[in-house]
């Protein structure tokens, strides 16, 4: 494998993303709002090819295998399931860099955009370096905000790697999102 494509690869899956089954809200959170529970599934092609749907616009700015300096740049789909057929509900739009000269930590800002469904024109904002769950089965990262109808939501997000069909050129994970709104 190209070290470009490993480095993505490992980008990928530090990303932990989305997925599509959009349950409805939930009656009431703690503080007395609604909390929402999102299930959908980010599909990533990162083959460089003109389906791609990530680039690299910086490499790491260190060799050894470090993602120090690393930038990347998203715009996926997001479906409701893990089918490449299933129904198109929104897209991962976003960035990603490597932000750690020591555990290869990647820093990600990610932008659900909902194009579909019941909460199309709506946004959810992630934004945080991800950190495994015990077990290391999940990744976790912080809801900072959206707009429409998550507007001023907090939450977070747990991403699991579902797919990788060809290590060289996909990725899905499947994304359960939690806010409160």
């Amino acid at each position: 494998m190209a070290a470009s494509h490993r480095a993505i690869l490992a980008l990928i899956l530090l990303f932990s993303s989305s997925a599509a089954t959009i349950a409805a809200a939930q009656p009431a959170a703690a503080d007395g709002g609604r909390t929402t529970h999102l299930h959908f599934y980010m599909h990533e092609f990162f083959n460089g090819g003109p389906n791609g749907t990530t680039a690299r616009v910086a490499p790491p700015a260190r060799s050894g295998g470090s993602l120090f300096g690393f930038v990347s740049v998203v715009d996926d789909a997001l479906r409701e399931g893990a089918d490449p057929a299933s129904r198109l509900v929104g897209r991962a739009q976003g960035l990603a860099a490597g932000t750690s000269l020591a555990d290869g930590s990647v820093t990600t800002m990610l932008d659900f955009v909902f194009t579909d469904g019941p909460y199309k024109g709506s946004t959810v904002a992630a934004f945080g370096v991800g950190l495994p769950l015990p077990g290391g089965a999940a990744m976790e990262r912080p809801v900072v905000g959206g707009t429409g109808a998550f507007r001023m939501a907090r939450g977070y997000t747990l991403s699991r790697t579902v797919k990788t069909a060809d290590p060289n050129s996909q990725l899905i994970l499947e994304y359960d999102v939690y806010i409160s709104h």
